[in-house]
């Protein structure tokens, strides 16, 4: 299994949006060149993260993205689900039916339970991380870079 940069991108977007004072916004185009992010790709994230409910974009001259729910309310598997979607990781191809020749009724695949439960694990570490604690835990082991960055959302942010 491997993730799309989007989902790495978007957990970073939001973080910098965390970092916003409540009326503020910050310009889609200025987070992208923050994450050295493809604009154009940048702005399909920024569309599936506001339609998940999760940030909110404000249209005009003035206008730009902020959070729509609170960094606490906000699971890391929430933005991977926005990006990836619901679909299950592991889907049997029936190898097993057609080495055996088994009957359909007969049917099962080995790794389907193997698989859900792996995929059940993972979800569980996603469901666990909110953006508040990545956000408390960047704050601990970069305080200095994360003081740069939030210069760098003042500098940038509209109100």
């Amino acid at each position: 299994m491997q993730m799309k940069t989007g989902v790495e991108q978007s957990v970073y977007a939001i973080l910098i949006l965390n970092m916003l004072p409540d009326k503020a916004v910050i310009p889609g185009e200025a987070i992208s060149q923050q994450l050295d992010a493809s604009p154009t790709y940048f702005q399909k994230l920024l569309r599936k993260l506001v339609s998940a409910d999760l940030i909110t974009s404000v249209p005009g001259v003035k206008g730009g993205f902020k959070l729509k729910r609170k960094p606490e309310d906000i699971r890391v598997y929430d933005i991977y689900l926005a990006i990836e979607g619901q679909q299950s990781l592991y889907s049997s191809s029936g190898i097993l039916h057609g080495m055996f020749e088994l009957e359909e009724e007969d049917c099962g695949c080995l790794l389907t339970n193997l698989m859900a439960e792996a995929e059940s694990s993972w979800q569980f570490v996603l469901k666990r991380e909110t953006m508040a604690s990545l956000y408390e835990e960047i704050n601990i082991k970069y305080p200095s870079k994360v003081k740069l960055l939030q210069e760098w959302v003042k500098e940038k942010m509209v109100l």
